[in-house]
């Protein structure tokens, strides 16, 4: 606790203490405005001109954004990902972390071992890919001799429940350890006067812990909301540029646009993206304030 002088007025240590965390602040924030914050203006300006960067062209290259076939397919491809990936996600790590706190409720140090999956290298990812969904791989063998057909798992539909199941299994660990901490914050106390109420299982977690968890809900849904899109390296280096319909994502687009340096037309397909992104990161903050 910081004592004060006699002789020093409280507006000259507020000032001081503000000043001495600008200063601490100051290299982060430089940091993030030259790789980041000045880097995403200038990405709005080009999306605004042509291909050469010289001649405005307006909202030219969002209609051409918008109409084109391949951005039309990765985003209904990449909003169904999601839209299937969240959900499983964020259930499967709840129910995990429920059981885990009941099995080792005292298990800090085992929470590192949940990790695991996303410390794998995606080579090593990509490696399991091919020896287990491989035309001639683990899984196809084991339904020829069993006297099934092989199904052809990254040239058909199947690629793309082969990437959600990847994705959750690799996202799984990190939100059951997130939920942990949203778990621990909850005082004992309210289980114990709710059980001296006679409360039984199901309403405790119904009027304490569902309630309870809603800040680390939304933490926990715009984490893996981000993350996501990190699930295109897997599937990159094993279908390539141009992988099945079902997996074609937004980040194939990106990158194939930016291999063919499309520059301006991938500047305004990345301005849309981070559009939508804050509109739903604003929907899940004020979709959670309504219910705090």
């Amino acid at each position: 606790m910081k004592i004060l002088k006699k002789n020093v007025p409280r507006e000259k240590v507020k000032y001081k203490d503000a000043k001495a965390a600008f200063f601490f602040l100051l290299p982060s924030m430089t940091g993030i405005c030259l790789f980041f914050v000045f880097p995403f203006f200038d990405t709005v300006r080009r999306s605004f001109f042509d291909v050469v960067g010289q001649n405005f062209a307006g909202f030219a290259q969002y209609q051409s954004v918008i109409s084109n076939d391949s951005f039309q397919l990765a985003s209904v491809n990449t909003a169904k990902f999601i839209g299937i990936c969240i959900p499983i996600l964020l259930l499967l790590s709840l129910i995990l972390a429920l059981l885990m706190r009941q099995i080792h409720p005292k298990g800090r140090r085992i929470k590192t071992l949940y990790l695991l999956p996303m410390s794998i290298p995606v080579a090593s990812m990509v490696l399991l890919w091919q020896l287990l969904f491989h035309d001639k791989g683990i899984i196809n063998t084991m339904l020829v001799q069993s006297g099934a057909e092989s199904v052809s798992f990254m040239n058909s539909g199947a690629a793309f429940w082969v990437l959600v199941g990847t994705y959750v299994w690799k996202n799984v660990g990190y939100d059951m350890v997130l939920w942990l901490a949203g778990l621990d914050g909850i005082s004992e106390s309210m289980y114990e006067a709710a059980n001296v109420d006679g409360a039984g299982a199901w309403q405790c977690f119904r009027y304490i812990t569902i309630p309870s968890l809603i800040p680390t809900l939304g933490m926990v849904a715009i984490i893996s909301l981000l993350n996501s899109f990190k699930v295109f390296r897997e599937a990159y280096l094993v279908a390539g540029s141009y992988p099945h319909d079902s997996i074609y994502l937004l980040q194939h687009l990106f990158n194939n646009w930016f291999v063919n340096m499309d520059i301006s037309r991938l500047c305004a397909a990345a301005v849309l993206l981070c559009l939508v992104l804050l509109v739903i990161i604003m929907l899940i903050q004020k979709f959670l304030q309504a219910e705090d």
